[in-house]
């Protein structure tokens, strides 16, 4: 079968402004100011290297239109919703918990939610095999009533409720790989066992108390939301291992139509705000196991949508490590990191990962 990656990009997301600051802090007398951590040139980085490498000849862009006042409401509360349009259409403003955003970014976050639909409505009705939004701001934080976490919508989760609503979609799987725990997708599915949300990221880091095993879903929900909360340090071995012995189960159980792929790379040894190992080398694993079991279990319906990843220098031959993958292209570029981080202690599988790995594996099949 002939591949057919999407690939969805706009200018204007790269134009959502989120105030400057330091890092996550504002700045004052006491920080001095400096540039926030989520600012548009990782995804800028990243969108130029993959012209660079040619890859973008290998996809077929898809064009995405503002997501419209029906599709937000699948997610977020209408009260939600005009506050952040009144803000920003005048001043801006604070959507939530760590989202400050300026002028216009109600636009421009409508306009990334309209480019995951239509990356997903593209590869469901078969018009690409597979696809990547390469969107900002990113959205697996958003709650209904809130942003958090430089999420302003609920990009991944509008898109999989739309296809459920208006395309007979009975089984998806959202599948989260940023560093963060994905508490706004979990939260917004933990009552269907319809979608089976997995998150695998550094056990305890973001948002605080979120993203324990225990947290399984409930009533029709019970079951079908799975943390895998990987100690700090870990690296490839860890990820690849708890694919292998949890993530790939759970979805082959569920059987979804369509996958969703949360494709955050703060996971990645360089990020500034994760203490994880994983290299392009390991994101390109992964991907290609997501590839493999997605052609076995749903003609290869995969949607990935661009989240978290905070390295200037890295981000960028990770990202293309994953269209690489999704495109069967590998293009003449060479990660210059791989020698140096492939192979320093910490990639293996250590024990103490290990440990929490077969605890959730063994619970999983207990429960099963």
């Amino acid at each position: 079968m002939q591949v057919r990656t999407g690939f969805n990009f706009e200018e204007l997301y790269l134009w959502h402004d989120n105030r400057g600051g330091a890092g996550t802090f504002p700045p004052g007398l006491t920080v001095q100011p400096g540039e926030h951590y989520e600012n548009p040139e990782t995804k800028r980085r990243l969108k130029n290297l993959l012209e660079v490498s040619g890859i973008l000849e290998h996809v077929i862009g898809l064009k995405s239109q503002s997501a419209s006042l029906d599709q937000l409401e699948l997610c977020h509360t209408l009260e939600y919703i005009h506050k952040v349009q009144e803000l920003s259409n005048t001043q801006g403003g604070q959507a939530g918990i760590g989202v400050p955003f300026g002028v216009g970014s109600f636009d421009i976050a409508a306009l990334a939610v309209g480019g995951v639909i239509a990356t997903a409505e593209a590869v469901w009705n078969s018009k690409v095999t597979n696809s990547y939004a390469l969107v900002r701001p990113p959205g697996h934080h958003a709650v209904a009533h809130q942003g958090m976490g430089f999420c302003i919508f609920a990009n991944i989760a509008i898109a999989a409720k739309w296809l459920m609503k208006t395309h007979g979609v009975k089984r998806l799987a959202v599948v989260d790989w940023d560093v963060h725990h994905g508490n706004g997708t979990q939260d917004l599915f933990y009552e269907s066992n319809e979608c089976l949300t997995i998150s695998i990221h550094q056990d305890g880091l973001w948002p605080p108390q979120s993203g324990d095993f225990s947290e399984r879903g409930v009533g029709r929900g019970a079951g079908y939301n799975l943390n895998v909360p990987l100690p700090p340090g870990s690296g490839n071995g860890a990820y690849i291992a708890a694919f292998e012995r949890i993530v790939l189960p759970a979805l082959v159980s569920h059987e979804p139509e369509i996958i969703f792929v949360a494709c955050g790379f703060d996971a990645s040894v360089n990020d500034p705000l994760g203490r994880m190992m994983v290299t392009s080398s390991g994101f390109r694993a992964m991907t290609r196991m997501m590839i493999n079991l997605a052609s076995d279990l749903c003609d290869g319906k995969l949607v990935f949508a661009n989240e978290g990843g905070y390295s200037l220098s890295y981000v960028p031959y990770c990202g293309l490590s994953v269209l690489e993958e999704l495109t069967g292209v590998k293009t003449s570029i060479i990660d210059p990191n791989l020698g140096k981080r492939d192979g320093i202690p910490g990639q293996v599988l250590a024990p103490h990962q290990e440990e929490v790995i077969s605890q959730i594996a063994q619970s999983i099949k207990l429960s099963s």
